[in-house]
């Protein structure tokens, strides 16, 4: 078993077997494949149940017993990807990876994606180790054999990867922080081409404390997270293998995670990902992981897996997985604190939120009109102007064309185009014609009309919306189908939820900073709800959750992390249900990361069979002047795919232009 570094706790998910007796397990084994056919069921139980000390003793042991190679035999009795899970856990790990690696350049072409996530990943120890490990199994030097394999900038981080010498040390000088955020921004944003050597040297030797707050400061002085920097001026092999190291420098367990949920999403598994994934990280992280797993992708690695693979193989995953998070009490305290430690770094950093629509420069109303009227007149209508005036002007200056375009014609704009423009395309338009307050207005209207309700539409723009914004969509509420807003949500939903919505769209939500004393009795408030009052509960989240203001609720958040063990998000999926629930999520997922939100609400709107057009527009229309270049980069960190690309592979004709418009552009 891997030993943890003085101080450290213990994470893997594989421990020492007790009352170990190597001659026993070898005999065990020998008996497993003895005869016709094999007792699957007994290897897989016993490997999975030793860790990888004990397993070399078995393998020494069972030599000497039988003078036959352990896992030679294992080869010839097991098949597929049960024998490559079998053979992979008896190989020491610096083997495994060398094995992994050699696999990775043997033959034609290249498995890049599996050389990132080794040399990425590993700790100077572990690459000298594999650096070994390859001389002695192979007879050949690693180093020689990725320069012939790779090319370019991206062998060049590779080859300096290998060499095992980044800096470790905890002593962070601000200084020498200041000097890399400044050599990183003018090698990339501030110079005409790229100077990849600064990437390589500063991403490939600065220890991980020293770029972590690298990566802040750069946040804090550029306002684009270096991530995004890396994304606009690097591509390719190179481009994937500087941000695998960035992950890696953020959270090693964090990077796995995102490594494990993409080998299994979709349609196909990728086994030999999952395999290597697995049988690396189970001395070493696998709880860290499991528990990132649970609260980012909102289920259980164990569950996943379960789901996605069968037979021996799957039973022996899972005995690897070490356990279930869905199950009850099994959600782990101790990586709940690297959700606190990222809540802290969070508060740190302040991102501008950024609009991709802006006021056209000389701007002139009159003729946008006159080019408006020119495109809908006659037979025909040229949808292309239409878009081009409407996604390139800001709402503000909409407004004067709408203002123009009566003066000029005695016609309503609005209703030219209503006649002219048709299904989703009109939406998109009309939408985008009208000012915020009204189209939001007009949302939660269309959200309560007829029958049945859009519980998610009224969420979406209550849990979200600032005071200012609220109270706007009140008046406009009111002016446009006279009735208020309170009165309309008091008749269309009941309950709690009703109560939920009514306390967000009276819009008094306070606005001060945070109060730490206040945060951490609003904490003990919502902590102390016996589990299972579930009236209690709901009234104690409502009081905070819809009235305190988004920066005590952040620390709030903290403070109960602090407490429980528990993030608060995963505490309401788990006490709650139905649209109180949603609500509730709504609202700290906001809190935490609004651009993440509707990050994933677009993504939600476009994935799988068929399209969601009505959120996809209303999220696009109500963003674009606020936050949508924030949202496109949240979405492509977190999918690993562009917003640009996304909508165009998931819409099509006029519909698809307008919103790639809106969008702004390729990530």
């Amino acid at each position: 078993m891997a030993k943890p570094a003085q101080g450290t706790k213990y994470r893997g998910s594989i421990h020492d077997f007790p009352n170990f007796d190597p001659s026993q397990d070898a005999e065990a084994l020998y008996t497993a494949m003895k005869g016709f056919g094999s007792d699957k069921e007994a290897i897989l139980e016993l490997i999975t149940s030793r860790s990888n000390r004990q397993r070399q003793e078995i393998c020494q042991s069972y030599k000497s017993l039988y003078g036959k190679d352990l896992i030679a035999d294992l080869k010839y009795e097991l098949t597929g990807k049960f024998e490559r899970l079998i053979v992979g856990l008896m190989r020491p790990l610096a083997y495994c990876d060398a094995k992994e690696i050699k696999d990775a350049v043997s033959g034609i072409g290249t498995d890049e994606k599996c050389l990132i996530e080794i040399l990425a990943s590993r700790t100077n120890k572990q690459i000298h180790q594999l650096v070994a490990a390859y001389k002695d199994a192979y007879e050949r030097d690693l180093e020689s054999d990725i320069i012939s394999d790779t090319s370019g900038h991206f062998q060049k981080m590779l080859v300096v990867l290998l060499q095992g010498t980044r800096e470790e040390d905890d002593v962070v000088s601000e200084d020498l922080v200041q000097q890399d955020v400044q050599d990183l921004y003018e090698a990339g944003e501030l110079k005409w081409g790229t100077d990849e050597a600064q990437f390589i040297y500063i991403l490939g030797n600065r220890s991980k404390q020293h770029l972590r707050l690298v990566f802040d400061e750069y946040l804090r002085t550029t306002g684009k997270p270096i991530e995004a920097s890396i994304r606009g001026e690097l591509s390719g092999d190179f481009e994937k293998l500087m941000l695998a190291v960035v992950k890696c420098v953020r959270s090693t367990p964090e990077y796995f995670a995102e490594r494990l949920f993409k080998a299994m999403k979709g349609l196909g598994t990728r086994d030999n990902t999952l395999i290597r994934i697995m049988v690396s990280r189970s001395e070493l992280d696998m709880l860290d992981i499991r528990e990132i797993f649970r609260t980012k992708y909102e289920k259980s690695l164990y569950s996943m897996i379960k789901n996605d693979t069968s037979g021996e193989y799957k039973k022996a995953l899972l005995k690897l997985c070490g356990g279930d998070d869905d199950a009850a009490g099994q959600f782990f305290p101790e990586a709940a604190q690297v959700a606190y430690q990222m809540w802290e770094l969070s508060a740190v950093s302040r991102v501008e939120l950024k609009g991709t629509v802006r006021p056209a420069n000389d701007f002139n109303p009159d003729a946008d009109a006159k080019a408006l009227r020119k495109a809908m007149k006659g037979i025909g209508t040229d949808e292309d102007t239409i878009i081009d005036i409407v996604t390139h002007r800001s709402n503000a200056q909409r407004q004067q064309i709408r203002q123009t375009f009566k003066s000029h014609f005695g016609r309503d704009l609005m209703a030219d185009l209503k006649s002219e423009l048709s299904g989703d395309l009109a939406r998109l338009i009309l939408g985008l014609m009208m000012p915020p307050a009204h189209y939001d207005a007009k949302q939660l209207k269309k959200a309560m009309e007829g029958a049945g309700t859009d519980e998610k539409a009224l969420i979406e723009i209550l849990a979200t919306r600032t005071n200012a914004e609220i109270r706007a969509i009140n008046e406009a509420y009111k002016e446009d189908y006279h009735k208020s807003l309170e009165d309309a949500l008091s008749s269309d939903t009941s309950g709690h939820f009703r109560r939920i919505l009514i306390s967000l769209a009276t819009g008094n939500r306070e606005e001060g900073g945070e109060d730490r004393d206040q945060a951490q009795e609003d904490a003990q408030e919502i902590a102390d709800t016996p589990s299972g009052d579930k009236t209690s509960l709901e009234t104690r989240f409502m009081m905070i959750l819809c009235t305190r203001s988004y920066p005590h609720l952040r620390r709030v958040f903290q403070e109960f992390i602090k407490m429980t063990n528990y993030d608060v998000e995963h505490t309401i999926k788990k006490e709650m249900s139905g649209d109180v629930r949603d609500a509730f999520v709504a609202i700290v997922q906001s809190v935490k990361n609004k651009p993440l939100f509707f990050a994933d609400k677009l993504y939600k709107s476009m994935k799988g069979a068929g399209t969601d057009e009505k959120t996809l527009t209303r999220v696009m229309v109500s963003r674009s002047e606020i936050d949508l270049l924030n949202i496109r980069r949240e979405f492509i960190e977190k999918y690993d795919k562009s917003l640009h690309q996304t909508i165009e592979s998931d819409t099509s004709g006029d519909f698809l232009k307008a919103l790639l418009a809106l969008c702004g552009g390729e990530d």
